[in-house]
């Protein structure tokens, strides 16, 4: 009988102690999901970049427009009213400089002045550059703030393990139903990885997102590669035309096409929207410069029609592209970079390519 009433303490030792960790876990998880979801920074920065270069696209392909210019400066005031808030001014350096040349910039849109393309390059590229930084840097606070809380959770789980194999020796039962929840943890742990992959996966084209890249670019630290990011020519136009589920499959076949055009190990990422990234490993410029090459006369051998596009009859890509050495800073400095050089193909009328070197004096750490 003694048995019993020890099977039946052990149980009710096992069930506090189990009742204790689900009551110490689900307040943390809801902390660690109200404080990431807290770090609206990022989204800020991202909406605001957004808005300028919808902006600089409509000015520079239409600047004599006067409805343009009005919708230019719309957005540009829109990107101004998320850029200009407290938490960017105190912690980014470049944000003063950047609202200063929007400053300039707001008055000679209202006013309906016509502006040259190097004086909106020089208006909006470096508060772009700026919203670009700020956006990594959110992602890094996302990464600390995930990291501290693996920690916690990783501390608390030993304890509890301790706890179990305390707990492990005063009975056979309680050592089969702590083996069951090792399994179960075991399960849910595999559940946990599986949903991990999935999230590190575009659902629409099945390639790996911008966490994917930030993973593999610091998964080949040190390695020499290359970034190569590719922007479908007026996209927009081709949703407005012929929908979005026509759209959806646009997408989905030129990621086909790319992974063709690239080598066989390289790695292809959705950004968001009509914009994707490659990455190739890489030794020379003249790697690089082939692997742009191929991908835009890939496009133009396929003849993927596009029924709104005001300069060919077929979609094209245009693509910006950097050689560099894997590393967090590098990578961010070489994704300023290549993003700089495809604005610059943009604005010489897009369909086509552009190489551009790293900025060392960007990377830090």
């Amino acid at each position: 009988m003694h048995w019993l009433w020890l099977s039946l303490m052990c149980f009710t030792v096992l069930v506090l102690l189990i009742a204790y960790q689900s009551r110490w876990v689900y307040p943390e998880i809801h902390a660690y999901f109200s404080q990431t979801g807290n770090l609206t920074g990022q989204q800020l920065a991202t909406r605001s970049r957004d808005y300028l270069q919808e902006a600089l696209d409509v000015l520079l392909l239409d600047p004599d427009d006067e409805a343009a210019r009005q919708q230019a400066h719309f957005r540009v005031t829109l990107a101004y009213s998320l850029f200009d808030i407290g938490v960017y001014r105190r912690e980014y350096a470049c944000t003063a400089t950047s609202l200063g040349r929007l400053d300039v910039l707001l008055p000679r849109l209202e006013a309906g002045t016509l502006l040259s393309p190097a004086e909106l390059s020089h208006s909006l590229l470096e508060p772009i550059r700026c919203l670009t930084q700020i956006e990594m840097d959110q992602l890094d606070r996302r990464s600390a703030v995930t990291q501290a809380f693996v920690e916690e959770t990783r501390r608390h789980q030993g304890q509890v393990l301790s706890g179990s194999l305390v707990i492990f020796l005063l009975g056979l039962t309680f050592w089969l139903m702590h083996e069951r929840q090792r399994r179960q943890a075991a399960r849910s742990a595999r559940e946990s990885l599986e949903w991990m992959a999935r999230a590190l996966r575009d659902p629409l084209t099945g390639v790996g997102n911008r966490s994917a890249l930030d993973d593999d670019v610091l998964a080949a630290q040190g390695s020499e590669l290359g970034l190569l990011l590719v922007d479908i020519d007026y996209f927009k136009q081709y949703n407005d035309s012929l929908g979005h589920p026509d759209g959806d499959r646009l997408l989905r076949r030129l990621v086909q096409l790319i992974e063709q055009c690239l080598d066989v190990d390289a790695r292809l990422y959705r950004l968001g929207g009509d914009e994707f990234a490659g990455l190739i490993a890489c030794h020379d410029d003249a790697t690089l410069a082939l692997a742009c090459q191929r991908l835009i006369e890939g496009v133009h051998d396929a003849a993927i029609p596009h029924p709104s596009h005001p300069g060919s009859a077929c979609v094209t890509l245009s693509v910006g592209a950097v050689r560099f050495r894997a590393g967090h800073a590098e990578l961010e400095a070489s994704y300023a970079a290549a993003d700089e050089a495809l604005y610059r193909v943009k604005a010489r009328g897009r369909d086509a390519w552009a190489m551009a070197q790293v900025d060392t004096r960007r990377v830090t750490g």
